[in-house]
């Protein structure tokens, strides 16, 4: 009786050790089932988008050269911080349009709003770390070419994307294999490729 019990004991604890090891985190390999896909219009504004914002119209015209902070900003002469987050450049030109004139600065002031750069950021384990120029076909690992490739100590499988403060893992060598697998990237992604302990 005695083994039996103990036997029956093992089992049961060997279903409970086993249910114990299921995860829903990702497996090596696999990308983020929650990866948002790049938006369809890329006309949104952007951290780390560099800009130039036009008023004209106005007794004192100017071009303020600006880019967009890590909060959704940009700063402007008279009126300061004006948020940037989800608009367009039009909706951006309309929103700084209209807070010149609430504030009393201008009555009428033209605004126009155009993108000189932007960028994604590539660290860590590649030959030349940096500020890549975003364009709308670049992918992950073509972001890696342009940084000049892994180093030899590069994690290949474990690329590590920066979204919206969401992290996310991307395997370089099945998105090589697989392009499907091959995320494109958006306007101040970052890209950080880590160091393999081996």
């Amino acid at each position: 009786m005695d083994l039996r019990r103990l036997g029956l004991g093992s089992a049961v604890a060997a279903v409970i050790l086993l249910a114990g090891c299921e995860t829903t985190s990702v497996l090596p390999g696999q990308n983020a089932p929650d990866l948002p896909p790049p938006p369809v219009a890329a006309d949104e504004m952007r951290p780390g988008d560099s800009l130039t914002v036009a008023l004209q119209g106005v007794p004192d015209p100017s071009i303020n050269p600006v880019q967009i902070d890590d909060r959704g900003t940009i700063t402007l002469p008279y009126i300061g911080v004006v948020e940037t987050a989800g608009l367009s450049r039009s909706g951006l030109a309309q929103r700084i349009r209209e807070t010149y004139v609430a504030k009393k600065f201008y009555r009428t002031v033209d605004v126009s709003v155009s993108v000189t750069e932007r960028f994604v950021y590539v660290g860590g384990e590649v030959t030349h770390p940096g500020r890549i120029v975003w364009t709308p076909d670049l992918t992950v690992s073509k972001a890696i070419q342009s940084a000049g490739g892994f180093t030899l100590y590069a994690k290949e499988n474990k690329v590590n994307l920066m979204r919206d403060q969401k992290a996310y893992d991307v395997n370089i060598t099945l998105a090589q294999k697989n392009p499907q697998k091959d995320i494109h990237l958006m306007p101040g992604d970052s890209v950080q490729v880590p160091r393999s302990p081996f």
